[in-house]
């Protein structure tokens, strides 16, 4: 009887134009969403073997989300992808993240804010990354394979293969050595 409900939901997830790749442990109170930016649909895809905790929000908006295998998203983490989101293989992203890829333009200051576009900043994660619980990866940043991020920090800025981040904005203390 779980494999026919794990099947309905796959059919009615790719019916909204989001791809789901079985086993995919998706955990309630879950929402994903294309959404649409300039009249575009966005698109997301999760690879096999990914684990969407309790919470999670995935809203594209007119970009594309794409998880890879085997990734596991804690409790609440919030992937905004209008600018495209990229997450390797094997990640760990803790709780309370979040993930934005694109920022508000401001230069006039008689428009209202919410009125003058977007600037599309993309996000990659490589494979085998950790990120901390309450991590802010902000627009137009890679994070290298084998990274780790520490709890709480704001990644403002690429960090190269096994860097060792934490802080506020995100500073390299170490790589991964072995």
């Amino acid at each position: 009887m779980s494999k026919l409900i794990s099947s309905l939901y796959v059919m009615f997830f790719r019916l909204l134009g989001i791809t789901i790749h079985q086993p995919v442990i998706i955990k309630s109170n879950t929402f994903l969403s294309r959404g649409f930016l300039n009249g575009q649909k966005g698109d997301i895809s999760i690879a096999r073997q990914c684990e969407l905790s309790r919470g999670v929000i995935i809203k594209a908006y007119g970009g594309i989300v794409n998880i890879r295998k085997n990734t596991f998203l804690g409790e609440y983490v919030c992937i905004y992808g209008h600018g495209g989101v990229e997450i390797g293989e094997n990640t760990l992203i803790a709780m309370h993240t979040c993930i934005v890829s694109a920022n508000h333009t401001i230069p006039d200051k008689d428009t209202l804010i919410r009125s003058q576009g977007d600037i599309l900043l993309p996000v990659k994660i490589g494979n085998d990354v950790w990120i901390g619980a309450g991590v802010k990866v902000l627009g137009g940043v890679t994070i290298g394979d084998g990274c780790v991020v520490g709890a709480g920090s704001v990644v403002t800025k690429n960090l190269p293969p096994y860097a060792i981040a934490m802080g506020v904005p995100a500073k390299i203390v170490s790589y991964r050595n072995g």
